[in-house]
């Protein structure tokens, strides 16, 4: 039995998160009912993370124990012709060790959140960015940004009731960019908590429109008091972008 690792992509908008649910129609799911078809297994897959609802996943990777003899090389495309929908894409295949687990061998992740910054919003970045026709401080957002870095108590930025055991978590950096029409949101930690990173944007929002000072964000923090913060942006401007395992070469 081999242990393969993917590397995938896909438009969340028609999802309900990664996680296979009864009933909804989520990225886990599809791909199982794939790799049936493909292969005739009922297979386990581990993803290296949950994504919510609308939620998109430039870079997304999941490993799966299968006897299946076809080659790495061909997965890929055999996976796209069994009809796995057009919104998920398998990048890569390769074998790694029995022992690897996409979910806890993944040492830090990195999120991207798109504000569309332009009057009018263009329907190609429906469902892909968070439209904000006025403008924007990215310079103050930025600054306010560098607060999150370090490692924190984060119950400030997490959804009322999230039950983990936990709320400590480390960010590595963080930083707010235009790119064109857009301002971009960067954000890596070691792990998220429930909508962490969109009550991140939405605070960043709230320091670009006046309602919350950027040098507040070490009080918010502070606080652990989730209604100290600013609004949970929609997923719709939310991308997995990258994950890190420990001895990748980009990986420090």
């Amino acid at each position: 039995m081999r242990n393969l690792l993917f590397k995938a992509a896909f438009d969340g908008s028609k999802f309900h998160g990664w996680q296979q649910q009864e009933n909804a129609v989520t990225v886990q799911g599809e791909i199982k009912k794939a790799w049936y078809r493909l292969t005739g297994e009922e297979p386990n897959i581990i993803g290296c993370s949950r994504t919510d609802a609308g939620v998109h996943a430039k870079e997304y990777f999941f490993n799966v124990r299968t006897e299946s003899t076809i080659p790495c090389e061909s997965f890929p495309v055999a996976l796209a012709s069994a009809k796995l929908p057009g919104e998920i894409s398998i990048i890569s295949c390769k074998e790694v060790d029995y022992d690897f687990n996409a979910r806890f061998d993944s040492v830090k992740k990195e999120y991207t959140y798109y504000f569309e910054n332009t009057k009018i919003s263009s329907p190609f970045n429906y469902k892909r960015a968070m439209h904000h026709k006025y403008p924007m401080d990215v310079e103050l957002m930025d600054r306010a940004a560098q607060h999150f870095v370090g490692e924190h108590d984060f119950s400030a930025f997490c959804a009322a009731g999230t039950e983990v055991l936990s709320k400590v978590r480390t960010i590595y950096y963080a930083n707010v960019q235009r790119q064109g029409d857009f301002v971009v949101f960067t954000v890596c930690g070691n792990g998220f908590l429930y909508n962490m990173v969109r009550i991140m944007a939405g605070t960043l929002l709230y320091v670009n429109n006046g309602k919350i000072s950027a040098n507040s964000i070490p009080e918010i923090i502070a606080s652990k008091d989730r209604t100290t913060a600013g609004i949970t942006a929609i997923p719709d401007g939310l991308y997995l972008n990258k994950v890190f395992f420990s001895g990748d070469e980009n990986e420090s």
